[in-house]
């Protein structure tokens, strides 16, 4: 995600103007902007004509600038884009103000947001703005003699490290560099870098034995890579990579590990009654506490108590900034996944405290 450009309006609001720069990005903003929030960017709306010039066609399509009043926000996954609809009030056209709209949002088109930002909300903002300049992925591809490192931001890939070794009968000769030594060498590199997930790639057994090295000597990396079968080496390699999406499978499966690691200490705090609380009220109370280590809420859950479908007693907002404030930690949960279906059972938040408070 780039934020182009961010500045106070009225009444406590900001407007941000935020250039989505993937997938990931349009879900991130399916829960930053909410009813009554402000959007504007380029669309296009078919005018209804009907004058003394021109009988009604049904309609042409023209292209214009629109803010809309939100009133309804869908993520359409497979359609790549964010739909985002309400009342006109702003427009490059005055006679569209008032009628309704739906903006269709994909990768690389410029918006402005305006609204009271929450702290989850821009801390969700953070972490898009993050995920573009800090890549969290690496592909190493290996084949005999010869070894490459890219990372892998959501801009494009980078190449890191280019690695070779002897070739062929050579590497096992007398007096020659033993084949180990790529290894090592692809081991070292690897394992002095900030990412998350490693995908080994090549063609043949080179890297399946690069693997068996690895594992051997350097356990915390083995444990963070993934093998993919390819062709070639490289930036063929890599573009094989990716057009196999085994990247966008591991870091969403990476997601995935932290979320269940949290919610698998969740239940083992539950069934032996220790420092835990689960359902709106006991996360409430825990908060003004200030015994919140973890706060877990679910991403469905917190935005519709934040419109007209919710039906806790408690303010879910006061309860992140209280948890905050007191040096606590909040993830929000995708619903789409195991560990959020496993939250949602538990009424959809649940902490993870530093005290018991009964």
């Amino acid at each position: 995600m780039q934020v182009n450009d961010r500045h106070p309006t009225t009444e406590g609001r900001e407007r941000v103007t935020l250039v989505p720069e993937s997938l990931d990005d349009l879900w991130h903003l399916t829960y930053i902007v909410e009813p009554g929030d402000l959007v504007s960017g380029d669309t296009t709306r078919r005018i209804q004509r009907n004058d003394d010039d021109m009988r009604d066609t049904g309609g042409e399509r023209e292209h214009m600038w629109i803010e809309l009043e939100v009133d309804d926000v869908e993520f359409a996954k497979f359609a790549n884009r964010l739909r985002v609809g309400g009342v006109i009030v702003d427009c490059s056209r005055e006679d569209q103000l008032d009628f309704h709209h739906t903006l269709n949002l994909e990768p690389f088109e410029e918006l402005e947001v305006e609204k009271v930002w929450k702290p989850d909300q821009d801390d969700r903002l953070s972490e898009a703005v993050e995920a573009t300049e800090n890549p969290d992925v690496a592909i190493a591809t290996v084949e005999e003699g010869e070894a490459y490192v890219h990372t892998v931001a959501q801009y494009g890939t980078e190449e890191r490290a280019s690695i070779t070794g002897p070739t062929g009968k050579a590497a096992w000769g007398d007096g020659a560099r033993p084949r180990e030594e790529l290894f090592e060498e692809l081991a070292t590199v690897l394992a002095r870098m900030d990412v998350e997930a490693v995908i080994l790639a090549g063609p043949g057994f080179t890297k399946q034995d690069a693997l068996d090295y690895i594992e051997e000597n350097e356990r915390d990396l083995a444990d963070r890579i993934t093998t993919v079968d390819t062709t070639g080496v490289g930036d063929r390699g890599v573009h094989e990579v990716l057009k196999r999406g085994a990247v966008d499978e591991v870091q969403t499966q990476t997601r995935i590990s932290a979320e269940a690691d949290l919610v698998d200490e969740l239940t083992e705090r539950i069934a032996t009654g220790s420092e835990v609380a689960y359902g709106p009220d006991q996360v409430a109370e825990a908060a003004d506490f200030g015994a919140i280590e973890q706060l877990l809420v679910l991403d469905e859950r917190l935005r519709a108590e934040r419109g007209d479908e919710g039906d806790w007693d408690i303010d879910v907002d006061a309860v992140i900034e209280t948890t905050e404030q007191k040096g606590g930690e909040v993830t929000v949960f995708s619903g789409e996944f195991d560990p959020g279906q496993q939250l949602r059972n538990l009424g959809g938040i649940a902490a993870l405290l530093r005290y018991r408070i009964d």
